[in-house]
């Protein structure tokens, strides 16, 4: 059983939603109307909503968010929805949660909301915050910033297995900051940098942890992003609806290993790949779709929360061989006139990374290349985006293939 995309919307990502006075009730209710309008059905026709969410008690007190689609809309009183939690991979489970009601035919037509609010708090407070995602009270001890100094430590392991140099970091930061210039609803679109922004300056491009600079790091984020799925029944059964495009989600991969960032770099000691279950993860949505290798899409979503963790899939993707990242950055293999674009509109360095909204947001932005929405940031003739989510130190891992129909 297939499971289409029918359209969906993002809010901009550099509005500051605590600053304008508004919280969880004013961004459902914008990212709501807007997708039901994109996908050009009612409320009405919503048979089961799914919510991705990571740190919403902790960021504004408020848990319990599959109740806030009914909260701002009348029309889903009664209508079943549920939040999903996986750090930076909650989005990725909802749309999961969704496919899985659509496949077994439960329900046949789908609102999948992802929503983070972030700027609630100061930022040493936020990245505390942020830090209940690694295993607490057992790694990232004695620091506030837990996750520049995880991706400092996943650094560290590439240098000593492979080697690294910390200027293809740095380029994966320009390249998606620069991506980002030309997307509307990027939180970094009209940002000002200096001439050695992207350099090992510690003026202009100050260290955080390790090798990682400041522009290694994607920013706090207020934003949400939504989809609307179906399954092929809704279709045939509303075959007036004619949405500017359709896509449909072609593969799927979902892996989970331990919290421990020590035990997973443990686990793959032997193994080619430092994180080997993100490989399969792939592999699997690759398998669904019936694709030979990561050549057979047209561009790549991938998790950039930082420059490190972009690094990292490159060469899990299959991009390059294991630990060959850097040959596809020196080459402009992934720039958006590469050999395999990867973050055309800015990824999370340049987008935003509203935790909970950011595999949604990848999914939306596949959908969009595919059906030819894209706009500036539109990759030529694609027909197949691939999308990679993870959360917290590579545990949660999440793959999609999106392709157009014709």
């Amino acid at each position: 059983m297939s499971v289409h995309i029918l359209g969906g919307s993002q809010t901009d990502f550099a509005v500051n939603w605590q600053r304008a006075g508004l919280g969880f009730d004013a961004l459902f209710s914008r990212v709501v109307d807007d997708s039901l309008r994109a996908a050009q059905v009612d409320a009405a026709d919503i048979g089961v909503i799914h919510v991705g969410n990571a740190f919403g008690q902790l960021f504004t007190g408020q848990g319990q968010l599959g109740g806030m689609p009914a909260t701002v809309r009348p029309q889903f009183w009664g209508v079943p929805a549920t939040r999903h939690e996986a750090a930076c991979a909650s989005g990725s489970m909802a749309v999961l949660a969704a496919m899985a009601d659509l496949e077994s035919g439960r329900y046949d037509c789908a609102l999948v909301i992802g929503a983070e609010l972030e700027k609630t708090v100061p930022g040493g407070q936020a990245a505390r915050f942020m830090g209940a995602a690694a295993w607490a009270g057992h790694e990232a001890l004695g620091t506030d910033l837990v996750w520049p100094s995880m991706f400092a430590a996943i650094a560290e392991e590439y240098d000593r297995r492979y080697g690294l140099d910390p200027a293809h970091l740095r380029a994966i930061s320009a390249l998606n900051i620069g991506n980002a210039r030309s997307n509307p609803a990027a939180q970094t679109r009209d940002w000002k940098y200096a001439p050695d922004s992207f350099d090992a300056d510690d003026e202009a491009n100050p260290p955080v942890a390790g090798v990682l600079r400041r522009q290694d790091c994607s920013q706090m984020t207020d934003g949400a992003a939504a989809v609307v799925l179906v399954s092929e029944r809704f279709l045939q059964q509303r075959n007036t609806i004619r949405p500017a495009g359709r896509s449909v989600i072609a593969g799927w991969g979902h892996r989970t290993a331990a919290l421990s960032l020590d035990a997973k770099l443990a686990y793959s000691a032997d193994d080619p790949y430092v994180f080997p279950h993100l490989h399969h993860t792939v592999r699997d949505a690759l398998d669904r779709a019936r694709l030979p290798d990561i050549d057979a899409v047209d561009a790549v979503e991938v998790h950039d929360c930082f420059s490190m963790s972009e690094y990292v899939a490159l060469d899990h993707l299959g991009i390059t061989a294991p630990g060959e990242s850097w040959k596809a950055i020196e080459a402009g293999e992934i720039a958006r006139d590469g050999r395999l674009p990867v973050n055309p509109g800015g990824g999370l360095i340049g987008i935003g990374h509203p935790v909970g909204a950011t595999g949604v947001r990848m999914l939306l932005d596949a959908h969009r290349q595919v059906t030819g929405q894209a706009g500036d940031i539109q990759v030529p003739d694609a027909r197949r985006v691939a999308t990679v989510n993870i959360g917290g130190s590579v545990t949660t891992v999440a793959s999609f293939v999106v392709a157009a129909v014709d």
